[in-house]
C-alpha cells in the first residue's frame, strides 16, 4: 500500500518535514517514491509554512495512496479533497 507521509529533515530542535510518497511499510525517513511538497511547522508567515504540489497529490490519490491524518490535515488546509 501507498501512503502520503512526512518524512522528517531538518536539524535537532529545528524540525522541517517533507510530503514524500512512500510504501506503507518503509520506515519514516526511507526511501520515497516521489517528494510532493514540505512543511515547515516553525516558520513564522502561514504562507512560507506548508507547500504541496496539488496536481501530484490528486494523481496519487486518485490511484489508491492513502494520505496520513497529519498529512490529511495539511491537505485540507490546502483544499485538496481524498476520499478516506
Amino acid at each position: 500500500m501507498v501512503r502520503i507521509r512526512l518524512k522528517r529533515m531538518g536539524r535537532k530542535n529545528r524540525p522541517f518535514y517533507r510530503i514524500a510518497i512512500m510504501d506503507a511499510h518503509e520506515e519514516r525517513d526511507g526511501k520515497t517514491v516521489e517528494e510532493v511538497g514540505w512543511y515547515d511547522p516553525l516558520a513564522k508567515e502561514d504562507a512560507k509554512r506548508e507547500f504541496v504540489k496539488k496536481d501530484r497529490i490528486e494523481h496519487w490519490v486518485s490511484v489508491g495512496a492513502k494520505p496520513t491524518e497529519s498529512v490529511a490535515a495539511i491537505l485540507k488546509r490546502q483544499g485538496i479533497a481524498f476520499s478516506k
